[in-house]
């Protein structure tokens, strides 16, 4: 009898972990522009790879910048709203998650501890779509506004 209420609770433990593993946001994006609403000579994350790396969330990011240069950066961390360091991008150095809901999470990001950018990240509910919407400033200090809607692969 103890035996088999062990192996239930292991095997409750297994599958209770892999649900919470199994985020809507795990998975290859890819940008879908025409759906977007992009500044011209705004930077673009064309492609963006989030993966489970031990209890973080690695997250990988190929774009270009606005001048059409390719850029490439990364950011490993928790969805728990804590700033941690990204690595590869000029206008960053900290990156920050929180997870709203099951598809949303609020997104931070600075530079020189100084917030340059929030945004908030929406998965559907099929799973299939990812919209984020961010709010900056860009190089001339104007309030920008930028809708990216990327495509699950």
């Amino acid at each position: 009898m103890k035996l088999r209420n062990t192996v239930l609770t292991i095997a409750t433990l297994f599958v209770g972990l892999t649900m919470c593993l199994a985020s809507p946001t795990l998975g290859t994006w890819k940008l879908n522009e025409a759906k977007s609403k992009i500044p011209a000579g705004a930077p673009k994350n064309l492609t963006v790879v989030y993966e489970a790396k031990g209890d973080s969330i690695k997250c990988t990011i190929d774009g270009v910048d606005g001048q059409g240069k390719p850029t490439h950066n990364e950011w490993t961390g928790k969805f728990d709203g804590k700033d941690y360091p990204v690595t590869g991008d000029p206008n960053s150095d900290t990156r920050s998650i929180k997870q709203v809901d099951t598809h949303t999470s609020d997104v931070t990001v600075k530079k020189g501890g100084k917030v340059t950018l929030t945004g908030k990240a929406v998965v559907s509910a099929d799973g299939k779509t990812r919209t984020v919407t961010i709010s900056g400033m860009d190089a001339a200090g104007k309030h920008v506004e930028t809708v990216f809607v990327y495509d699950k692969q």
